[in-house]
């Protein structure tokens, strides 16, 4: 019975831990402070104030579309790669998943450095083309592993039977290698995304003056200090990540249960 409850206690007390900021910034973001009195007053200005705060829109604009079109292409890319490590017996596969994974936990700063010095030597100008570049480079380990992660659970005798009734490699991919992978294709749009739409370090060095994205927007506020607009940004950053884990989890049930009425046809 104690052992329970130091139990019960213990989770609650990380659950406790890791919410409790998020809601003390939940609460504050509807407060609103009267000018000359320390009373507060519960309603909806600070975000209409955020709304109307150009700077701050156009960044995360900028932050959305940039980690929209990184996810996007690196989906592919790694759809590809994983495809061509699963189907093909390359004599450099474990030299090339080995690369990716050295490149997916190398340090922040090496790879900012790294990839600013390049873009110096080939001359592309820092903006959104080179903020780019690096978010499709840093993504795309993540997305190779995650994905090539799911294939590897294939069954591959699925895969040689469709050969041995002559079906060719387009139908093979149409059929049966595209339907198995949505799963990992979502996960691994999402996980790019995430990763992109979060990162500081390495938007901080190839970005030029003309462009900013969300995180360093915010981070640039943070110097001056914590301002309401932080607030509110979070909790408006917070709501979308959360519609789109639900979008997700919505989309693979529906999957799920198309999945199983194929399977009793």
């Amino acid at each position: 019975m104690i052992i329970r409850f130091l139990r019960n206690f213990l989770i609650l007390s990380v659950y406790f831990y890791l919410y409790i900021p998020i809601i003390i910034l939940i609460i504050d973001s509807f407060y609103f402070y009267k000018l000359g009195s320390s009373l507060k007053e519960i309603n909806i200005s600070k975000y209409e104030l955020l709304l109307k705060n150009d700077s701050l829109m156009q960044a995360a604009l900028n932050s959305i579309t940039i980690s929209f079109l990184s996810a996007s292409i690196t989906t592919i890319i790694g759809f590809l790669i994983s495809l061509s490590l699963l189907r093909y017996s390359l004599k450099s596969k474990f030299f090339i998943y080995c690369m990716l994974f050295i490149v997916s936990v190398s340090p922040d700063i090496v790879m900012a450095i790294s990839l600013l010095f390049l873009f110096k030597f080939i001359r592309i100008p820092l903006g959104f083309f080179s903020l780019l570049l690096s978010h499709i480079t840093f993504c795309l380990p993540f997305s190779v592993i995650n994905t090539y992660s799911k294939m590897k659970k294939f069954d591959i005798n699925l895969l040689e039977a469709a050969e041995d009734l002559g079906a060719s490699e387009f139908l093979i991919l149409r059929y049966i290698i595209l339907p198995l992978s949505i799963p990992a294709i979502v996960s691994s749009w999402l996980l790019t995304f995430i990763v992109s739409i979060d990162d500081v370090t390495i938007s901080s060095f190839v970005t030029g003056p003309r462009y900013e994205i969300l995180p360093l927007k915010i981070y640039s506020m943070v110097k001056v200090g914590i301002s309401s607009e932080i607030n509110e940004i979070s909790i408006l950053l917070l709501l979308f990540f959360m519609f789109c884990f639900l979008l997700v989890h919505g989309l693979w049930k529906i999957f799920k249960k198309n999945k199983r009425k194929r399977l009793i046809v």
